[in-house]
């Protein structure tokens, strides 16, 4: 950062107060939950104000539990918001297949199908309709790498509502109710009260 200004300093300040309130706070895995794959993916289009790249992220379950996070600036600039969503959406199904064949390997079946939850309207239109858009050719890889496994039923893409999107606290910035409301959904908590006493005396 070349200018830092006093805003800066104050979202720095912040910052530093969230991570000293939240030091001992840590991931809830939940014992029975289902083996489904439920993924939250969304992109901040145009976010960066400097290069106008798009910032991509995906949020994985396992049942009710987080297995698998990203926040990642896009390599091109996208065209349009359902461009950005669409690459957002490639990015998690990638990772989404990854985990899939990880499970397999560990013996471990899923109950159904993942499902990826997006709130751009048009990218679960795109991904659903079979015809190829002449104006998606530039992003043809991506888009024929979501659209086959959405047709051959390896995966669903259902929409979301964006008050829903659970992804959303990794591409941009959000109200203090809703910082607390997708840290609680991402099950970050305080260590239960069996282990207070021990973190306390660290």
């Amino acid at each position: 950062m070349h200018q830092p200004s006093h805003t800066h300093c104050q979202a720095v300040k912040c910052l530093l107060r969230y991570l000293k309130s939240t030091i001992h706070h840590g991931l809830l895995f939940h014992h029975g939950s289902n083996a489904t794959l439920h993924v939250y993916t969304d992109a901040d289009w145009v976010g960066d104000h400097d290069d106008r790249t798009s910032t991509s992220a995906y949020v994985i379950y396992l049942g009710l539990t987080p297995i698998s996070w990203s926040s990642k600036k896009q390599r091109t600039v996208a065209r349009s918001s359902t461009e950005a969503e669409y690459r957002a959406v490639a990015h998690a199904v990638a990772e989404t297949n990854w985990l899939t064949n990880l499970l397999k390997e560990l013996r471990i079946s899923l109950d159904n199908v993942p499902t990826i939850y997006c709130n751009n309207i048009g990218t679960t239109y795109l991904c659903q309709n079979p015809v190829f858009h002449s104006r998606m050719k530039h992003i043809a890889i991506d888009f024929h790498f979501v659209r086959d496994q959405v047709q051959r039923q390896q995966l669903r893409l259902v929409h979301v509502h964006s008050a829903d999107q659970l992804a959303d606290i990794l591409t941009k910035s959000l109200s203090k109710a809703q910082t607390q409301w997708a840290v609680s959904k991402l099950g970050v908590v305080p260590p239960p009260a069996n282990l207070r006493g021990h973190k306390e005396a660290k």
